[in-house]
């Protein structure tokens, strides 16, 4: 396990398993880049603690996915939330919470990120980039199972990617993929 570096806003990112799965050697995983992406997800949604990144091959993937989910084949990323919604907030001035708490794990398929990107985020980096914010709200409660859900974490998804991985607005070609049906 590599750890991410603890910063001054109380929050870490543990890299679990970083290894060049054998199912996606073409598939460059700059895992310092990820947890730096993951860690500015949390800080700006005021929440502290560590969160566990690991990137997996497909088969791995599917087997979590099976156990988990009870759904087969392989998926592209999943969250898996340990300490629930009772997350410690920032406080008032934006000084974060005393409390350690472990947030959970996100699972990442660089593998299947590599065969959807082209007709889901448009390329590989913004789709590697949606994934670890989207696996990262999940962790914090948000969830796309009812129409408004969907609305809030495609909007915050967006707002988080803008901010933190163009720097800037959304490519029209991804806004448009990601419009509302």
């Amino acid at each position: 396990m590599t750890s991410g570096d603890a910063s001054a806003s109380g929050v870490s990112v543990d890299i679990d398993d970083v290894r060049s799965p054998t199912d996606s050697p073409d598939v460059v995983v700059d895992e310092r880049r990820w947890a730096e992406l993951a860690r500015a997800v949390l800080t700006a949604e005021g929440v502290t603690g560590s969160l566990g990144l690991a990137f997996v091959d497909a088969a791995e993937i599917a087997e979590l996915n099976a156990e988990h989910m009870g759904k087969s084949g392989p998926t592209d990323v999943l969250s898996f939330p340990i300490d629930g919604s009772d997350l410690p907030q920032a406080g008032v001035a934006g000084e974060p919470s005393d409390v350690p708490v472990m947030l959970g794990d996100v699972v990442l398929s660089p593998a299947v990120a590599a065969a959807q990107y082209a007709t889901h985020a448009g390329t590989l980096d913004d789709e590697l980039a949606l994934l670890i914010v989207h696996g990262v709200l999940h962790v914090l409660g948000h969830d796309h199972a009812e129409p408004a859900e969907t609305e809030r974490m495609r909007r915050a998804e967006i707002e988080h990617l803008e901010r933190f991985h163009w720097d800037g607005p959304a490519p029209a070609s991804f806004r448009q993929e990601h419009a509302e049906p």
